[in-house]
């Protein structure tokens, strides 16, 4: 059989749970080996496109 709860979930204790406020985070960025810029964690860097030492993104020079 289901389980019931024995007390009415009170509105504001719903709406901290269901508020933005805990899940607003700030990406973790982390210093490119190669050119020093700062780039997503397990994402090539979008300045050089190197990830893990190679190159894996052919930049265009402008």
């Amino acid at each position: 059989m289901a389980i019931v709860p024995k007390r009415k979930t009170s509105k504001s204790r719903r709406d901290k749970r269901r508020s933005s406020v805990w899940k607003l985070k700030s990406p973790t960025l982390r210093v490119c080996d190669h050119c020093g810029m700062y780039h997503l964690y397990h994402r090539a860097c979008i300045h050089c496109g190197y990830y893990r030492g190679r190159q894996v993104i052919i930049k265009k020079e402008a």
